[in-house]
């Protein structure tokens, strides 16, 4: 684990600790997204929304482990409620949005990073951002084998 005596960029620090909040924020919606499908008896939307929620953990995971090797104790900050909806379209709708903020959350923070010359913080941040723009992908795949 790197010591207080590494040198990390203060604003980098703070595009992955949005990142860390973005992806705390995508879990509890896919999850909570999850619940709502399989009450509505929509089981495969279900275990679909159930394993987005899995995949953001896994960003969230890699983020912290980030953090951790840089001396810094992760924090998730506070999350906003998760967006649900009426229908199916509606949640792929609202994680759409939420996928395209990802998006450009990691595209702007991986070229902050390249520009401090932080390569350790750049190859987290670009190997979530192909991540997150499969995501969006996945989604509208998702959207038009329903409509």
């Amino acid at each position: 684990m790197a010591g207080a005596g590494m040198s990390v960029d203060p604003r980098t620090l703070g595009w992955v600790s949005r990142a860390l909040s973005h992806e705390m924020r995508a879990v509890q919606q896919y999850l909570a997204q999850s619940v709502v499908a399989r009450l509505w008896g929509d089981e495969a939307l279900s275990a679909k929304l159930r394993q987005e929620a899995i995949h953001e953990l896994e960003h969230a995971e890699r983020l912290m482990e980030h953090l951790i090797r840089l001396g810094i104790a992760p924090s998730a900050g506070n999350l906003v409620p998760a967006r649900l909806g009426r229908s199916a379209e509606d949640l792929l709708v609202a994680d759409r949005a939420l996928e395209v903020e990802a998006v450009r959350l990691y595209q702007d923070a991986c070229a902050h990073a390249q520009r401090m010359r932080d390569a350790g913080s750049a190859a987290v941040l670009a190997g979530i951002l192909a991540e997150e723009m499969e995501h969006v992908q996945d989604i509208d795949s998702m959207r038009k084998d329903r409509g």
